[in-house]
């Protein structure tokens, strides 16, 4: 397993489970949409997951619930551009959840520290976006994408399909000049998924988590809880807290969450007693 991400200004250590929070500048996504839709309410929302205790603030335009609509760059800037300008101040992790070549360029060049891609660099430019660069990247996998993903996903073998998927992306990603020991793995549960593959997918996480790489997960409020416990988005706390501490338990090292506060104290109660 990784000891450290290196993530443009920071190295991170990776011997407990780190938090990452999630700050969605959007009007539509599936957990939180228009909560935090323009610029104060996300930076005062940003704020609040720092006192709680992330480790890593993740900042997102664009909503990738199934059936989303896609937006143009000029589009995700506006709503995270003024966002990021101010919290790159905060000497903390900054993540940016994108997928447009120009935002990541525009995003490094602020001094964002992460790239969180849930192509896993594929569209055009991305790569080179990043090439070279010292920013962490986490490379997600998804088939097909947000607009028809969940409309019939089918796979030979989950698990190897999605290791595969993976470990060629850091193979390619390795060439364009980043480091191993900036690379995290995301296998994107509920991203062209049904529930039995995100089960069969957990099952085998902790084969991945000794790929060599960092390895990050997202199972808050997602719709495989909502399945497991019968529960609707805004009463899937229970139920996102134990996927989470399952996750890390096989082997996640970093947890991208809506719900910080409990996440980090469950962590820390699990953390301490595993030991």
């Amino acid at each position: 397993m990784a000891a450290h991400w290196h993530a443009g200004r920071f190295i991170l250590p990776l011997q407990r489970p780190l938090v990452m929070g999630i700050v969605n500048v959007t009007p539509d996504s599936f957990s939180d949409g228009g909560q935090h839709a323009d610029e104060l309410r996300a930076l005062r929302h940003a704020q609040v997951l720092i006192e709680e205790g992330a480790d890593i603030l993740d900042i997102g335009g664009e909503s990738s619930r199934p059936g989303s609509p896609r937006l143009t760059h000029a589009q995700e800037w506006a709503r995270i551009g003024p966002v990021l300008e101010e919290v790159v101040r905060w000497n903390v992790p900054v993540s940016v959840d994108t997928y447009q070549p120009e935002t990541m360029r525009r995003a490094l060049d602020l001094g964002v520290d992460i790239i969180n891609d849930i192509h896993a660099l594929q569209r055009p430019g991305a790569l080179e976006a990043v090439a070279g660069m010292t920013a962490g990247i986490c490379l997600m996998h998804m088939q097909g994408d947000p607009e028809s993903m969940q409309q019939s996903p089918h796979y030979t073998e989950v698990f190897v399909d999605v290791r595969d998927f993976l470990l060629t992306r850091a193979r390619v990603v390795e060439s364009a000049g980043i480091a191993q020991k900036s690379i995290v793995l995301d296998p994107g549960f509920g991203f062209g998924k049904t529930l039995e593959h995100n089960l069969a997918l957990a099952k085998r996480l902790p084969e991945l988590a000794q790929s060599g790489y960092a390895l990050l997960v997202g199972v808050s409020r997602k719709s495989m809880v909502g399945a497991l416990t019968g529960r609707e988005v805004a009463a899937r706390l229970p139920g996102s807290l134990a996927a989470a501490l399952a996750c890390v338990a096989a082997g996640a090292q970093i947890v991208r969450v809506h719900d910080v506060g409990p996440t980090v104290d469950a962590i820390k109660v699990w953390h301490a007693m595993a030991r």
